[in-house]
């Protein structure tokens, strides 16, 4: 099979299965992500058949050019092959072989309700001015959350929403606002250079793919400080592990000034990760923080770790802990005892609780 595998047939089948990631990897056959469990496919793989697949990719996403990968031994790009799909792809060399994993991307926007996104999550994108950080780890989809939320505006507000994301992943069609969206390397130099110049082209939104460095978070804060709201995502799990990040990112002279300037920008915080079902496919649990006066004091006196704890015993609709959510999901049926206990961050408490 590997001799006749080609890259446009390996595409199509994998997507029309609903995969979620394709892996091509030397000395493993071809890889499927299906519902969170890796199937296999076909024979094993030579790094003669992955260096072959690697280059048509290549070809499928032209003008990229596979120098950059070849000199630096890692790439990000995304392309689309037009009736079938989107494809975000990260290429690497590993054992001096080409390998390549692959995000698959449906053409049309997510909708909030079929992935079990909440409404107290979409309606965030009602702020006008701020910063609203959707965090997780890899694969948790925060992209898609973001989307869901871009889409919304798109659908409900007359702005200008600009997007900086490496690379573009959902394609938004301009509804009632105007959709600028710029990728890294091929629109922009970096994330503070787009960011910069985004201030300069009257937008209303900005979503920034990613909060790399100090830099272009100060950039984000300073953006959302004065009068646009600033949709991104950081690599953290929970309110209070964020915030802390943020801060701590700072030379310890500025964190203190960080602090209080961010206690006066942040909206509100989403943490999500993806959970098994009971029926095996993958579903959101959130834990969901809004900016309230007690919290905003706790950030500027510096008692971040108190955070968790108002979330926790929250009777607010708009705020609630990832436990509680899990409890929630299990409730309904959702999700196994197992599953909320394997995901929850305080297992003593969620045992009593289940």
């Amino acid at each position: 099979m590997s001799e006749t595998l080609d890259a446009v047939s390996f595409l199509t089948e994998a997507t029309k299965a609903k995969a979620s990631d394709i892996f091509i990897v030397a000395g493993l056959p071809l890889s499927y992500k299906i519902n969170g469990i890796l199937h296999q496919v076909g024979e094993r793989l030579m790094p003669d058949s992955t260096s072959r697949l690697v280059h048509e990719i290549y070809e499928l996403a032209k003008p990229r050019s596979i120098d950059l990968l070849l000199q630096r031994g890692d790439d990000d790009f995304s392309f689309s092959i037009p009736g079938l799909s989107r494809y975000r792809v990260s290429t690497y060399k590993q054992r001096g072989s080409l390998a390549a994993v692959i995000r698959v991307i449906t053409f049309e926007l997510p909708k909030p309700d079929e992935l079990g996104i909440p409404d107290t999550v979409v309606q965030l994108s009602d702020y006008t001015k701020g910063l609203v950080l959707v965090t997780g780890p890899a694969g948790s989809g925060k992209s898609t959350t973001l989307a869901c939320l871009v889409d919304r505006i798109n659908s409900t507000k007359s702005d200008h929403i600009i997007t900086l994301e490496d690379p573009l992943e959902f394609l938004h069609r301009h509804k009632k606002s105007i959709v600028s969206q710029r990728e890294i390397s091929i629109d922009t130099e970096n994330y503070l250079v787009a960011l910069r110049a985004a201030l300069r082209q009257s937008p209303d939104v900005i979503l920034l793919g990613e909060m790399r460095d100090y830099e272009t978070i100060q950039t984000a804060m300073t953006a959302a400080e004065t009068g646009h709201l600033v949709l991104s995502s950081l690599h953290t799990i929970g309110a209070a592990n964020t915030i802390s990040r943020i801060i701590d990112v700072f030379e310890p002279n500025q964190q203190r000034q960080i602090a209080v300037q961010l206690s006066m920008v942040l909206k509100a915080v989403v943490s999500q990760q993806l959970i098994p079902d009971t029926n095996g496919r993958m579903i959101p649990a959130f834990e969901i923080m809004v900016m309230t006066p007690a919290i905003s004091n706790m950030i500027r006196d510096n008692k971040v770790h108190q955070i968790d704890g108002i979330i926790y015993t929250s009777a607010k609709e708009d705020m609630i802990s990832m436990d509680n959510s899990l409890l929630g999901l299990y409730k309904a049926g959702r999700i196994t005892s197992e599953t909320a206990l394997r995901y929850c961050t305080n297992p003593e408490m969620m045992r009593k609780k289940l």
